[in-house]
Protein backbone atom coordinates (compact mmCIF):
# COMPACT_ATOMS: atom_id res chain seq x y z
CA UNK A 1 0.00 0.00 0.00
CA UNK A 2 1.12 3.57 -0.87
CA UNK A 3 0.02 6.71 -0.06
CA UNK A 4 1.01 9.70 -2.87
CA UNK A 5 1.22 13.19 -2.43
CA UNK A 6 1.37 16.57 -4.53
CA UNK A 7 3.20 19.41 -3.90
CA UNK A 8 0.84 22.77 -3.24
CA UNK A 9 2.46 23.94 -6.61
CA UNK A 10 0.70 23.75 -9.84
CA UNK A 11 3.77 23.03 -11.86
CA UNK A 12 4.17 20.03 -13.41
CA UNK A 13 5.47 17.42 -14.10
CA UNK A 14 6.71 17.25 -10.13
CA UNK A 15 9.91 15.35 -9.18
CA UNK A 16 9.15 12.65 -6.63
CA UNK A 17 10.78 11.40 -3.46
CA UNK A 18 9.97 7.67 -2.70
CA UNK A 19 10.01 6.88 0.90
CA UNK A 20 10.38 3.99 3.12
CA UNK A 21 11.05 2.68 6.75
CA UNK A 22 13.66 1.17 8.65
CA UNK A 23 13.06 -2.39 10.24
CA UNK A 24 10.22 -3.46 11.05
CA UNK A 25 8.74 0.42 10.71
CA UNK A 26 5.54 1.71 8.75
CA UNK A 27 4.02 4.84 7.46
CA UNK A 28 2.92 6.24 10.87
CA UNK A 29 6.19 6.32 12.34
CA UNK A 30 7.34 9.98 11.40
CA UNK A 31 7.69 9.38 7.59
CA UNK A 32 4.49 11.76 6.58
CA UNK A 33 6.60 14.61 9.02
CA UNK A 34 9.57 13.81 6.42
CA UNK A 35 6.92 13.88 3.05
CA UNK A 36 5.45 17.15 3.88
CA UNK A 37 8.58 18.88 4.54
CA UNK A 38 9.37 17.82 0.97
CA UNK A 39 5.80 18.82 -0.41
CA UNK A 40 6.24 22.11 0.57
CA UNK A 41 9.35 22.25 -0.87
CA UNK A 42 7.92 21.54 -4.22
CA UNK A 43 8.27 17.71 -4.53
CA UNK A 44 5.47 15.14 -5.01
CA UNK A 45 5.95 11.93 -2.20
CA UNK A 46 5.21 8.67 -2.38
CA UNK A 47 5.34 6.73 0.55
CA UNK A 48 4.77 2.90 1.24
CA UNK A 49 4.54 -0.21 3.70
CA UNK A 50 6.65 -3.13 2.55
CA UNK A 51 4.74 -6.25 2.35
CA UNK A 52 3.79 -8.32 5.55
CA UNK A 53 4.03 -4.93 7.69
CA UNK A 54 1.31 -2.20 8.37
CA UNK A 55 -1.17 -1.28 5.37
CA UNK A 56 0.20 -3.78 2.89
CA UNK A 57 -0.63 -7.48 2.42
CA UNK A 58 1.49 -10.58 2.82
CA UNK A 59 1.80 -13.25 5.36
CA UNK A 60 2.72 -14.17 8.15
CA UNK A 61 2.43 -10.61 9.38
CA UNK A 62 5.41 -9.06 10.73
CA UNK A 63 7.96 -10.99 8.36
CA UNK A 64 11.26 -9.05 7.34
CA UNK A 65 12.84 -10.57 4.01
CA UNK A 66 15.47 -8.72 2.81
CA UNK A 67 15.29 -9.36 -0.73
CA UNK A 68 11.54 -9.29 -0.84
CA UNK A 69 11.94 -5.49 1.03
CA UNK A 70 14.58 -4.86 -2.15
CA UNK A 71 11.65 -5.89 -4.66
CA UNK A 72 9.33 -3.99 -2.77
CA UNK A 73 11.14 -1.03 -3.94
CA UNK A 74 11.62 -2.29 -7.43
CA UNK A 75 7.86 -2.04 -7.44
CA UNK A 76 7.37 0.87 -6.31
CA UNK A 77 9.40 2.73 -8.84
CA UNK A 78 7.79 1.06 -11.51
CA UNK A 79 4.91 2.02 -10.34
CA UNK A 80 5.74 5.69 -9.72
CA UNK A 81 6.99 5.86 -13.31
CA UNK A 82 3.76 5.55 -14.83
CA UNK A 83 2.14 8.11 -12.83
CA UNK A 84 0.89 11.49 -14.09
CA UNK A 85 2.21 14.37 -13.51
CA UNK A 86 5.40 12.87 -12.63
CA UNK A 87 9.17 13.84 -13.80
CA UNK A 88 10.26 10.22 -13.87
CA UNK A 89 14.03 11.34 -14.85
CA UNK A 90 13.83 13.68 -11.17
CA UNK A 91 12.43 10.46 -9.22
CA UNK A 92 14.65 10.03 -5.90
CA UNK A 93 14.82 7.06 -2.97
CA UNK A 94 14.71 7.97 0.88
CA UNK A 95 15.24 5.53 3.27
CA UNK A 96 15.95 5.59 7.13
CA UNK A 97 18.31 2.63 8.97
CA UNK A 98 17.69 -0.42 7.50
CA UNK A 99 15.85 1.41 4.81
CA UNK A 100 18.76 3.55 3.83
CA UNK A 101 20.72 0.81 2.81
CA UNK A 102 17.82 -0.05 0.82
CA UNK A 103 17.75 2.62 -1.15
CA UNK A 104 21.36 1.71 -2.17
CA UNK A 105 21.10 -1.58 -3.49
CA UNK A 106 17.96 -0.51 -5.36
CA UNK A 107 19.82 2.34 -6.94
CA UNK A 108 22.79 0.26 -8.14
CA UNK A 109 20.04 -2.37 -9.56
CA UNK A 110 18.14 0.19 -11.15
CA UNK A 111 20.93 2.37 -12.56
CA UNK A 112 18.35 5.24 -13.59
CA UNK A 113 17.45 6.71 -10.04
CA UNK A 114 18.12 10.50 -9.90
CA UNK A 115 19.53 10.66 -6.34
CA UNK A 116 19.16 8.23 -2.92
CA UNK A 117 19.04 9.65 1.15
CA UNK A 118 20.26 7.17 3.27
CA UNK A 119 19.52 8.54 7.12
CA UNK A 120 21.22 6.80 9.81
CA UNK A 121 22.04 3.74 7.11
CA UNK A 122 22.60 0.25 7.93
CA UNK A 123 24.78 -0.92 5.32
CA UNK A 124 26.00 -4.08 6.50
CA UNK A 125 24.51 -6.62 8.36
CA UNK A 126 27.49 -8.12 8.94
CA UNK A 127 29.09 -4.89 10.79
CA UNK A 128 25.71 -4.74 12.75
CA UNK A 129 25.58 -8.11 14.39
CA UNK A 130 28.89 -7.65 15.45
CA UNK A 131 27.50 -4.54 16.83
CA UNK A 132 24.73 -6.95 18.86
CA UNK A 133 27.43 -9.13 19.79
CA UNK A 134 29.29 -5.88 21.36
CA UNK A 135 26.88 -4.49 23.64
CA UNK A 136 24.39 -7.18 24.10
CA UNK A 137 27.31 -10.42 24.70
CA UNK A 138 27.79 -14.09 22.83
CA UNK A 139 24.97 -15.71 25.29
CA UNK A 140 22.15 -12.85 24.30
CA UNK A 141 23.60 -13.27 20.31
CA UNK A 142 23.10 -17.21 20.79
CA UNK A 143 19.85 -16.92 22.26
CA UNK A 144 18.60 -14.28 19.18
CA UNK A 145 20.24 -16.84 16.86
CA UNK A 146 17.92 -19.90 18.31
CA UNK A 147 14.62 -18.00 18.48
CA UNK A 148 15.66 -17.78 14.51
CA UNK A 149 16.03 -21.42 13.93
CA UNK A 150 13.27 -22.57 15.61
CA UNK A 151 11.16 -19.99 13.98
CA UNK A 152 12.22 -21.10 10.70
CA UNK A 153 11.35 -24.72 11.71
CA UNK A 154 8.21 -23.80 12.44
CA UNK A 155 7.75 -22.68 9.11
CA UNK A 156 9.06 -25.81 6.78
CA UNK A 157 6.74 -27.63 9.56
CA UNK A 158 4.05 -25.35 8.37
CA UNK A 159 3.14 -23.97 11.62
CA UNK A 160 2.29 -20.51 12.57
CA UNK A 161 5.27 -17.94 13.14
CA UNK A 162 7.34 -17.39 16.44
CA UNK A 163 7.97 -14.12 16.86
CA UNK A 164 10.71 -11.92 18.96
CA UNK A 165 9.94 -7.93 20.05
CA UNK A 166 11.86 -5.53 17.20
CA UNK A 167 12.96 -3.93 20.55
CA UNK A 168 13.50 -4.61 24.07
CA UNK A 169 15.63 -3.49 26.98
CA UNK A 170 19.02 -4.77 27.39
CA UNK A 171 19.56 -7.99 28.33
CA UNK A 172 16.28 -9.35 27.35
CA UNK A 173 15.23 -11.07 23.76
CA UNK A 174 14.68 -8.89 21.19
CA UNK A 175 16.16 -7.66 17.39
CA UNK A 176 17.21 -4.66 18.76
CA UNK A 177 18.41 -3.82 22.65
CA UNK A 178 21.03 -0.97 22.65
CA UNK A 179 20.26 1.11 25.91
CA UNK A 180 18.43 3.40 23.40
CA UNK A 181 16.78 1.11 21.22
CA UNK A 182 13.77 0.52 23.20
CA UNK A 183 12.50 4.37 24.12
CA UNK A 184 13.71 5.64 20.53
CA UNK A 185 11.93 3.07 18.59
CA UNK A 186 8.43 2.84 20.43
CA UNK A 187 8.61 6.91 20.82
CA UNK A 188 7.58 6.73 16.69
CA UNK A 189 4.89 4.17 17.32
CA UNK A 190 1.11 5.08 17.47
CA UNK A 191 -0.99 3.15 20.34
CA UNK A 192 -1.53 -0.67 18.86
CA UNK A 193 1.40 -0.91 17.58
CA UNK A 194 2.24 -4.36 17.19
CA UNK A 195 6.40 -4.68 18.55
CA UNK A 196 7.22 -7.96 17.19
CA UNK A 197 8.69 -9.76 14.19
CA UNK A 198 8.81 -13.14 12.98
CA UNK A 199 12.00 -14.68 14.45
CA UNK A 200 14.00 -15.69 11.62
CA UNK A 201 14.43 -11.65 10.48
CA UNK A 202 16.85 -12.01 12.76
CA UNK A 203 18.74 -14.43 10.95
CA UNK A 204 18.29 -12.58 7.37
CA UNK A 205 19.43 -9.37 8.50
CA UNK A 206 23.13 -10.60 8.73
CA UNK A 207 23.03 -11.49 4.75
CA UNK A 208 22.31 -8.38 3.75
CA UNK A 209 25.39 -6.14 2.96
CA UNK A 210 24.03 -2.71 0.46
CA UNK A 211 27.92 -2.04 1.02
CA UNK A 212 28.73 -4.41 -1.57
CA UNK A 213 26.39 -2.43 -3.72
CA UNK A 214 27.44 1.28 -3.30
CA UNK A 215 30.17 1.02 -5.76
CA UNK A 216 27.44 1.26 -8.20
CA UNK A 217 25.67 3.84 -7.12
CA UNK A 218 25.96 6.28 -9.88
CA UNK A 219 23.33 8.95 -8.79
CA UNK A 220 24.04 11.45 -5.97
CA UNK A 221 23.53 10.18 -2.69
CA UNK A 222 23.13 11.84 0.65
CA UNK A 223 24.64 9.45 4.07
CA UNK A 224 23.56 11.02 7.03
CA UNK A 225 25.45 9.33 9.80
CA UNK A 226 24.73 9.15 13.50
CA UNK A 227 28.66 9.38 15.10
CA UNK A 228 27.31 7.63 18.25
CA UNK A 229 24.85 5.12 16.27
CA UNK A 230 24.78 1.59 18.15
CA UNK A 231 22.10 -0.17 15.49
CA UNK A 232 23.84 0.73 12.36
CA UNK A 233 27.58 1.27 12.59
CA UNK A 234 29.02 4.42 11.49
CA UNK A 235 32.39 3.02 10.39
CA UNK A 236 30.11 0.78 7.84
CA UNK A 237 28.58 3.90 6.00
CA UNK A 238 31.90 6.16 5.91
CA UNK A 239 33.61 3.09 4.03
CA UNK A 240 30.61 2.95 1.65
CA UNK A 241 30.90 6.44 1.02
CA UNK A 242 34.37 6.60 0.09
CA UNK A 243 33.06 3.82 -2.63
CA UNK A 244 30.15 5.94 -4.35
CA UNK A 245 31.23 8.71 -6.89
CA UNK A 246 28.91 11.26 -5.82
CA UNK A 247 28.40 10.68 -2.00
CA UNK A 248 27.71 13.31 0.19
CA UNK A 249 28.05 12.40 3.61
CA UNK A 250 26.46 14.26 6.47
CA UNK A 251 27.64 13.71 10.82
CA UNK A 252 25.44 14.72 13.42
CA UNK A 253 26.88 13.86 17.34
CA UNK A 254 23.86 11.74 18.45
CA UNK A 255 22.24 7.91 18.53
CA UNK A 256 20.27 5.88 16.19
CA UNK A 257 16.78 7.31 17.17
CA UNK A 258 17.85 11.11 17.88
CA UNK A 259 17.62 11.92 14.29
CA UNK A 260 13.52 11.06 14.39
CA UNK A 261 12.99 14.27 17.01
CA UNK A 262 13.27 17.50 17.65
CA UNK A 263 16.26 19.63 16.82
CA UNK A 264 17.95 16.63 15.00
CA UNK A 265 14.63 16.01 12.95
CA UNK A 266 14.51 19.91 11.54
CA UNK A 267 18.62 19.42 10.98
CA UNK A 268 18.14 16.53 9.29
CA UNK A 269 15.33 16.63 7.02
CA UNK A 270 16.43 20.28 5.99
CA UNK A 271 19.70 18.92 4.79
CA UNK A 272 17.44 16.49 3.07
CA UNK A 273 15.47 19.02 1.29
CA UNK A 274 18.77 21.13 0.51
CA UNK A 275 20.28 17.77 -0.95
CA UNK A 276 17.09 17.12 -3.15
CA UNK A 277 16.46 20.82 -3.92
CA UNK A 278 19.98 20.75 -5.24
CA UNK A 279 19.68 17.82 -7.58
CA UNK A 280 16.22 17.65 -8.48
CA UNK A 281 14.62 20.81 -9.29
CA UNK A 282 16.09 22.21 -12.91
Amino acid sequence: RGWLSYPASEKRPAPLVILGHGFGGTREMRLELFASRFNTAGFATLIFDYRHFGASEGEPRNCLIPQREVADWHAALAFARQLPDIDTARTALWGTSFGGGLVITVAAQDGNVAATVSQCPMLDGVASAVEILRYAGPLSFLRLSLHGVADLARDVAGLSPHYIPCVASPGEVGAMTSADAMSGYLRMTLPGYRNEVTARSGLLVPTFRPIRDAARVKCPALLQICEQDSVAPAAATEKAARKMRKAEVIRYPIGHFDIYFDEWFERSVSDQTAFLVRHLHP
